[in-house]
């Protein structure tokens, strides 16, 4: 037996393992019960499921077994292993169209539509971008999750632009600039509700819902950095319809549902947001024809309004700082034009 920061921990080989999940704690990490850490950590997953997997011997900290009340501290290497392997190795290749923006042998720019998932996992495991990629491109290196050319994501019901990297090396030198914070990253967002002031920032640190966990929430105060990590939107107005708004939001951090999490944080939850409740009338009237038009809005943007219009970032190969930029799909076009309609014809 081995003591480590308190609790025992058996040693243990884990020769006959497969890694399916791996964090490093950050340097600021207070400590905190290793079952409530990963709850953090991976979405859509229940405490029980991490409790039974610390009862299995499952849960790793510096390559030792732990139990559930471990407390992680800044540095650890804490890792979840089971005998099969994550079903991103079972990752079958598919003759799935790619919208192809650009395209050299370091980096691929791809225009994702609505409605695809980035990569495989919870209930998702074919007709993902990285199931498309695999068959368009050989070889692909694979990142720290073991997910083949993909530096960042965007959400399935999101759409917009992503850089895949071709290259050990492009990979390297991309993950650096998310990291380092020095890539554009513009999104389009249909929000509800009018804005008295045309830009501003949002600051609040983005963690898991505590009650509901397929959502994330802002914290604030003394225990914001345990509960979440530091996060930046940046937005403007583009445009006001009345009871909603377009507005630009720029990211300085990337984290999970960022922009759903921080406009709702501010009262102006994204446009047929399900998750977030922006599926139900948060601004306007109560009469039924409003009821019947806003609707007939949400069938014709069955999702989030939000769109990855701009990527810049710098060419991992020959430093040239590059920008690309991608229209607005048709589905949230069609829903501005029945909006600008209705705030020029009923609101005024």
């Amino acid at each position: 037996m081995e003591r480590i920061n308190g609790p025992e921990v058996e040693e243990q080989g884990n020769d006959d393992l497969y890694e399916h999940f791996r964090f490093v704690a950050d340097k600021g990490q207070q400590p905190l019960r290793v079952d409530k850490y990963l709850m953090n950590k991976i979405e859509n997953v229940t405490r029980n499921k991490i409790q039974k997997a610390a009862t299995d011997g499952n849960i790793y900290v510096n390559n030792n077994t732990v139990k559930s009340n471990y407390k992680v501290k800044a540095g650890d290497v804490v890792t979840v292993m089971f005998e099969h392997p994550p079903y991103e190795f079972l990752l079958t290749p598919e003759d799935i169209p790619l919208d192809i923006v650009y395209e050299d042998d370091a980096v691929v720019v791809v225009n994702k539509p609505a409605g695809m998932v980035v990569h495989p996992g919870h209930g998702n495991y074919s007709g993902t971008l990285i199931n498309a990629l695999t068959f368009h491109f050989e070889n692909l290196p694979n990142n720290s999750s073991n997910r083949p050319g993909l530096i960042h994501r965007i959400d399935k019901d999101t759409s917009g632009l992503l850089v895949v990297a071709k290259t050990e090396e492009a990979m390297t030198h991309l993950a650096k600039q998310f990291f380092n914070k020095t890539t554009e990253r513009e999104y389009v967002a249909l929000v509800w509700g009018n804005f008295d002031e045309e830009e501003g920032t949002i600051e609040g640190h983005i963690g898991r819902h505590p009650k509901n966990r397929l959502q994330n929430t802002v914290f604030l105060g003394e225990d914001a950095d345990e509960k979440g990590k530091p996060a930046v939107t940046h937005y403007k107005v583009i445009e006001k319809l009345g009871y909603v708004t377009l507005l630009s939001c720029r990211l300085e951090t990337g984290r999970t549902h960022q922009i759903r999490v921080h406009l709702k944080h501010i009262g102006h939850t994204l446009f047929n947001d399900e998750r977030y409740g922006g599926d139900s009338i948060l601004k306007g009237t109560h009469f039924t024809k409003y009821k019947q038009f806003v609707d007939n809005c949400f069938k014709i943007l069955p999702r989030q309004a939000l769109h990855a219009r701009t990527l810049g970032f710098e060419h991992p190969t020959t430093g040239e700082m590059m920008r690309f930029e991608t229209p607005i799909p048709e589905d949230m076009v069609a829903c501005l034009e029945k909006w600008r309609n209705y705030s020029q014809h009923v609101i005024e």
